[in-house]
């Protein structure tokens, strides 16, 4: 009888909640990441039939499936329906939803096909919207691909994976083009219609994952004005595992890259997603040696470069890669936020000012805090004061000949005390709510004192899903506000640059 309390009282019955308001997520969260952790060790080892085997172990746990069901319920696209029109709200759906993914018999549906614009562009890109099951089951084995795909990634590749973002990639191009020894040459590629033309014989052949599910996936079709059309190439755009796939297509261009050249040769390879950049040291370099190796590695995969967006570019003149324009004057390289990203946004302060003429001051404020904090924490690692000092002196001008529409008959003396608050120079425009509380001010965020400050770079060999590589991401998810990080930041610093 004591041993029945035992087991009954242990963590088993913990991982089996009777509905989705109990499910103790950090205890799912541990489950799935060990899984995870044994099958990176395995793909590190090379033990391939040891990561089919976990790989199945993980994909068919009710844990794996109560975190994609979370994930699809939470993330941006979870008012997005496919073509069935179902959305799962509610606790009772959601768990419901966890209980029905099953892999026996599965068939997904076709994929809702729309269309978005481009940047800079006037053409649109496809965009095929999977249904919230077939969303929930591709999420179920992405858990199992990501180890594998993180294991095999190359070192310089910074985008769709796990503790790696823009900054990483951004941070990766300043070393390797501000030293006064380094490449001054730069290959800019992007590649055409990365996701729409990946071959499919290529993913199913070397993707390490269930093959019947990964060929249903890729030849769903999509349904566009009413009518179903199959897919015969491609992978589709707006899947959750088709971010994963697209990286592990492109995992080896860096190594296909350095081995193409002589030993000594300052190549630097780094991507974010499909667009990415290689230095070298001549123009001859890159067009007569880099570029037909790169052509040769993407041809097999059924890719190939844009010629459009394809180019070789000195140092001096200047390029843009991540909405970033990089440019050495001299020894000194000046990172800065480019230009189309600071018309882009002003662009859209303005029209959200318009928007809201006539709604309450707190709307507004709350809807300009969002733009103005997402672009500012984005560029706020380079050299971005002169574009913060542009943007927040067009926001103040706009929103004074809002005020003196909303309030013709006031003077400027009114609309300051008003709506600015603060003493001397600190003053700053504030919107008043009303809450449930009472009321509630909003002030308007200010660029300029965001402030700038360096990104310390990932290790290019950091693994999340190795356990020699815990502590190291702990550390940078939980002390980058303390004086503690601010020495682990400047011995990272050091090493990368060395690196």
């Amino acid at each position: 009888m004591g041993k029945q309390k035992t087991a009954s009282a242990g963590a088993p019955k913990s991982l089996t909640p009777a509905q989705w308001t109990d499910v103790p997520w950090q205890a799912i969260q541990k489950q799935v990441r060990r899984l995870q952790m044994r099958i990176a060790k395995a793909t590190k080892e090379r033990r391939w039939n040891k990561v089919k085997a976990l790989q199945y172990l993980l994909t068919r746990s009710q844990a794996a499936k109560l975190l994609a069901v979370k994930r699809v319920t939470s993330n941006k696209g979870k008012d997005t329906p496919g073509v069935d029109g179902i959305l799962w709200k509610g606790a009772r759906a959601k768990w419901q939803a966890a209980l029905g993914l099953r892999h026996c018999g599965y068939k997904p549906q076709p994929l809702k096909r729309t269309y978005i614009a481009k940047k800079q562009s006037t053409k649109k890109r496809p965009l095929s919207i999977p249904t919230m099951y077939d969303r929930a089951m591709q999420a179920v084995f992405k858990l199992a691909v990501a180890p594998v795909a993180e294991t095999q990634a190359d070192r310089n590749s910074y985008g769709f994976r796990e503790g790696r973002s823009c900054s990483d990639a951004i941070q990766a191009a300043f070393n390797a083009l501000s030293k006064p020894t380094s490449a001054t040459w730069i290959l800019e590629a992007d590649i055409k219609g990365c996701f729409d033309n990946i071959s499919q014989q290529w993913l199913l052949k070397h993707i390490p994952m269930n093959k019947t599910v990964l060929r249903k996936w890729l030849q769903a079709g999509y349904v566009e004005k009413g009518l179903r059309f199959p897919t015969r190439r491609g992978c589709p755009q707006g899947g959750i595992i088709s971010p994963t796939l697209m990286n592990m297509t492109l995992d080896g261009l860096e190594q296909a890259i350095k081995a193409a050249v002589p030993r000594r040769s300052r190549v630097n390879f780094i991507r974010y997603a499909d667009d990415f950049i290689v230095t070298g040291k001549s123009q001859r370099l890159l067009q007569q040696q880099i570029l037909p190796a790169i052509q040769m590695f993407l041809a097999e995969r059924g890719l190939t470069l844009s010629a459009e967006k394809t180019a070789i570019t000195h140092i001096q003149d200047g390029f843009t890669f991540l909405s970033q324009t990089f440019i050495k004057h001299g020894n000194v390289l000046h990172i800065s936020p480019s230009k189309d990203s600071t018309l882009s946004v002003i662009h859209k302060l303005g029209s959200s000012i318009r928007k809201h003429v006539g709604s309450p001051m707190a709307a507004l404020a709350k809807n300009l805090n969002a733009i103005l904090r997402g672009w500012g924490n984005y560029h706020r690692h380079v050299c971005a004061s002169d574009a913060f000092y542009k943007v927040d002196r067009y926001v103040h001008e706009q929103l004074w000949r809002m005020l003196h529409k909303r309030h013709p008959t006031k003077s400027k003396h009114w609309c300051k005390d008003r709506y600015w608050q603060g003493v001397g120079k600190q003053q700053n425009f504030t919107a008043v709510g009303k809450t449930a509380r009472g009321k509630k001010c909003y002030p308007l965020v200010r660029l300029g004192w965001l402030g700038v400050r360096r990104h310390i770079k990932i290790r290019a060999d950091a693994n999340p899903y190795l356990p020699e590589y815990a502590s190291y991401f702990w550390r940078r998810r939980n002390m980058k506000e303390t004086k503690l990080f601010s020495a682990f930041s400047a011995r990272e610093y050091r090493a990368n640059r060395s690196a």
